[in-house]
């Protein structure tokens, strides 16, 4: 099973493309300097497959990789994905 994750800035979200099939969605508000993520969904078919870790750890990499926006994760899968990645918890105040 191939996971590519892209962002999709016409519906700001990204998404989890499971061999080419949209499986999740972690959708996203932008502002100034953050980046809101709001909810995240993975389809049933996927759950349980690693979608959602895929889906959170290739946004956050993206986020990290721009280097323009903190991460405010009020979606509550995204917040527990950075408390389990500690890796990740400077994404959350990088502009104080």
């Amino acid at each position: 099973m191939t996971i590519e994750v892209q962002n999709n800035q016409v519906e700001n979200r990204y998404e989890a493309l499971v061999d080419g099939q949209l499986a999740g969605i972690a959708v996203y508000d932008l502002g100034a300097d953050a980046i809101v993520f709001l909810h995240t969904e993975v389809a049933d078919a996927y759950e349980g497959q690693g979608v959602g870790s895929a889906l959170a750890r290739g946004a956050l990499d993206d986020v990290r990789a721009k280097d323009e926006r903190d991460v405010v994760p009020l979606c509550p899968f995204i917040k527990s994905w950075i408390d389990k990645h500690p890796d990740y918890q400077e994404l959350l105040q990088r502009r104080g």
